[in-house]
Formats: C-alpha cells, sequence, structure tokens
C-alpha cells in the first residue's frame, strides 16, 4: 500500500513529546513512523506514477500549523490542527482528488496526527485533558511530503519532495 505524508517541523520540546506520546499510547506504529500528517492513505501500488506526478507538480509554499486542541475518535486520540487545516485538506484533496484511494472512504478527511489507540474510550479522554494542559499549543511547519510503501511490517519512503521556498 502507498502513502504521502506530511513531515511536521516543530520545537524540540514538542516534537519530543509527540514522539513520547506515541511511544506510550501507539507503540507499534511509533517504531515504524515518526509523528506526521497522513494525505493518502493505502492506495494501490499501481497509483505509484500517478502520485509521484502529483507530488513533483504540486506548487506551495512552506506553511505554519497550530495544534490547539486533542480529539477522540473511537478508541484513537488524535492531535489536531487549526491553523494550517485547509492547507492539509488542500494537499489532500490534489493528491486524492477521489473519495479516497485506499481504506476509509466513509468520512470526510480531518488533519491529525494519531497520538494514541487505546482499549477504552475514558483512558483516551483522561489521556487527552492532560495532553491538553501540559502541551498545546503546539506550532509547527510543513516543509516536505513524503511517499511513502508499507508491505508487511516495513515502510520504505519512495520520494521526498520539499514545498517551494
Amino acid at each position: 500500500m502507498l502513502y504521502v505524508v506530511a513531515w511536521p517541523v516543530l520545537g524540540e520540546g514538542d516534537d519530543a513529546a509527540l514522539r513520547r506520546l506515541r511511544a506510550q499510547y501507539h507503540p507499534t506504529q511509533a517504531d515504524l513512523i515518526g509523528p506526521h500528517f497522513t494525505l493518502v492513505f493505502g492506495a494501490p501500488l499501481e497509483h505509484e506514477a500517478r502520485l509521484r506526478a502529483t507530488l513533483k507538480a504540486i506548487d506551495r509554499r512552506p506553511f505554519w500549523f497550530m495544534i490547539e486542541r486533542i480529539v477522540r475518535h473511537d478508541l484513537y486520540l488524535f492531535a489536531e490542527p487549526f491553523d494550517g487545516a485547509a492547507e492539509l485538506i488542500e494537499l489532500h484533496e490534489t493528491l486524492d482528488p477521489t473519495p479516497m484511494l485506499g481504506a476509509g472512504a466513509a468520512e470526510p478527511f480531518q488533519p491529525h496526527i494519531t497520538l494514541g489507540l487505546f482499549a477504552r474510550a475514558a483512558e483516551a479522554e483522561q489521556v487527552a485533558r492532560i495532553v491538553e494542559r501540559q502541551h498545546l499549543p503546539m506550532r509547527g511547519r510543513i516543509e516536505e511530503l513524503s511517499l511513502l510503501r508499507r508491505e508487511g511490517e516495513r515502510l520504505d519512503t519512495l520520494a521526498t519532495y520539499r514545498l517551494a521556498a
């Protein structure tokens, strides 16, 4: 499966906090990939050429985002941006113009960084309140997008594209 991610550039403390949260509450993914915004999720391998061409053609400057809230969605905990969300949605729509190339097409795209997966919703809610008090807001910048291929537990970077400065 193919994925396109936007890499957040964060201050050292914010980056460390997100990595620590993911390691504690989402360890299977934290060992595989650091904090990121997924723009294309689980596209078939046959879309690689189109995704590469679209990524290469993106003419967008780097942009800022601000994470101001932590939300629970089912058993997942997400850090969602307010500032910068429109730019991430626009990138998603450019890269994935169909309702979604991959899995999960039923819900509208909401940019987020996954912080954790919990056994119970109440635990996720409790952690959300703590994280909001201790770590928010977080301000960062998106400067690069990467095309990734996942095969089982292996994740390879196929290409990285810097946004035009």
